[in-house]
Formats: C-alpha cells, sequence, structure tokens
C-alpha cells in the first residue's frame, strides 16, 4: 500500500516524538533526583542500561508503527544520506527534517511536564541539562565531533544492511527489531563520550526547548558553542556509512 506524502510526513513527526520521549524520558528518569529510578537513597538507579534500552525502544516502536509509511527515517542525518546517495527525493528532504525537528520537540515537552517536580529538586545544573542535549564528556569538541561521526556512520551502515541483507530482506518487521538492538548497542559501547545524540533532531529540538524555556536550575543558554556537533557530525556519519555500504553491497 503506497501511503501519502501528507501521512509520511505524520510518521515522521510521531516517530520522532516517540524516540526523543523514550530516549530522553530514560535519561530523566535514571539521574533526575527522587524518580522511581533514582530514588534519594540510590539504590535502585537504572544507569546506562536503562537509558540505552530506553534509546532502542525509542528506535524500534516506531519503526514498528511507521515503517511502512513513510521508510523509519526518524533522523534528518537518514533523510538526508538516502537523498545523497539517490535513494530519497530531494523534494522532500526539507519536509521530512521539519517534522522530526518539530516531533523531537513535541517528545522533549512531554518528558518535562512529566518530570518537572523532579528537575525542581534536581540542583545540579549538568545533570538538568543531561536529559535534553549532549556534550562532550571531557569538555573536547573534537572527541565530541569524533564519537558522534563514528557512531552514526556504524549506525548508517548497519540499519541499511538490516533492511537490505538476505536474512532480513523478507521480514522486514524482525529488522526494525534489530534496529532496536543496533541503537542500544551503540549506546552501550559508543555514547561514553557524548550521551550520544547520533540524530541531529534528537538533540537540536531539546537544546532549543531547554534555550529558551524558564526550566529550573538550569545554567547557560544550551551550551550552543557546542551545539553544532551533534547536527554536522551525524549528517556526516551517516553519509559516509551509506555510501560506504553502497560501495561494498549496493543500493
Amino acid at each position: 500500500m503506497e501511503h501519502t506524502w501528507m501521512a509520511k510526513y505524520f510518521a515522521e513527526f510521531f516517530g520522532t516524538m516517540i524516540l526523543v520521549s523514550f530516549g530522553n524520558g530514560s535519561v530523566a528518569n535514571s539521574f533526575l533526583k527522587g524518580t522511581t529510578a533514582n530514588p534519594e537513597d540510590g539504590k535502585a538507579n537504572g544507569g546506562w542500561l536503562l537509558i540505552a534500552f530506553g534509546f532502542g525502544f525509542g528506535a524500534m516502536i516506531p519503526a514498528m508503527l511507521f515503517g511502512s509509511i513513510s521508510g523509519n527515517h526518524q533522523n534528518p542525518a537518514v533523510t538526508l544520506a538516502q537523498a545523497f546517495a539517490g535513494t530519497f527525493p530531494w523534494s522532500h528532504v526539507l519536509p521530512y527534517i521539519l517534522c522530526q525537528v518539530a516531533g523531537a520537540i513535541c517528545g522533549q515537552l512531554l518528558v518535562l511536564a512529566i518530570y518537572w517536580p523532579h528537575i525542581k529538586e534536581s540542583t545540579n545544573s549538568d545533570i538538568v541539562f543531561s536529559f535534553f542535549a549532549t556534550s562532550d564528556c571531557t569538555g573536547s569538541k573534537w572527541n565530541g565531533f569524533v564519537s558522534e561521526l563514528i557512531g552514526t556512520a556504524i549506525l548508517m551502515f548497519a540499519a541499511i544492511g538490516l533492511y537490505r541483507g538476505m536474512f532480513f530482506k523478507q521480514a522486514t518487521d524482525i529488522a526494525n527489531i534489530g534496529v532496536g538492538f543496533l541503537i542500544t548497542g551503540l549506546v552501550m559501547a559508543l555514547g561514553g563520550p557524548t550521551g550520544p545524540a547520533l540524530n541531529p533532531a534528537r538533540d537540536f529540538g531539546p537544546r532549543l526547548i531547554y534555550t529558551l524555556l524558564p526550566i529550573p536550575n538550569k545554567k547557560g543558554h544550551g551550551h550552543w558553542n557546542y551545539g553544532w556537533i551533534p547536527v554536522v557530525a551525524p549528517i556526516l556519519g551517516a553519509i559516509i556509512g551509506i555510501f560506504a555500504y553502497k560501495i561494498a553491497f549496493g543500493l
């Protein structure tokens, strides 16, 4: 069944909204004060595994819901990479990206509404910022750039392989599950330095919300001196990833 482009736009909006609400919601649950995963006694802290699976399920569920409608991008880097590789029409790149960013903003607003009391209790401004956007743990823009570029290149290469590989080509739903575990594995293995973003919309939309709204216990105005890295590096990484796959195996 062929869907209209408007249906595809809505799929990208809601898919990215779910991705951000699951992913950044798991960060909030893990680190903000007094949540079920981080009670004041600290005995049930979900930690990095909670976050990794939060982002993994945040990618998997929309893929299973909307993959057959929009192609399951949820990510401006994926959309641009596919356009550069000739597998997605340039005329629909901007609408896709706008819907993805809008979905990320709405997803972050949902997380903000749910965790507002815990934000007010969390006096550590770095903790508050952490469930909005990314940064490099060592304060190195170069390390952040390299981490995001390599991580997104692997994401793009592996995701294309999951959907086009011999094992999954007749079982897209199983490939969608594979994408979820791919995101989980990337967050676990390569997410230490930056968060990570791997997705310009996932970082830019929430960072914009952090900048514009009167968030309790926030410091600064969104740390935009770093904010270009999780936009530019994932785009370049995704382009590298898709062309590496195209050169080796074709599209």
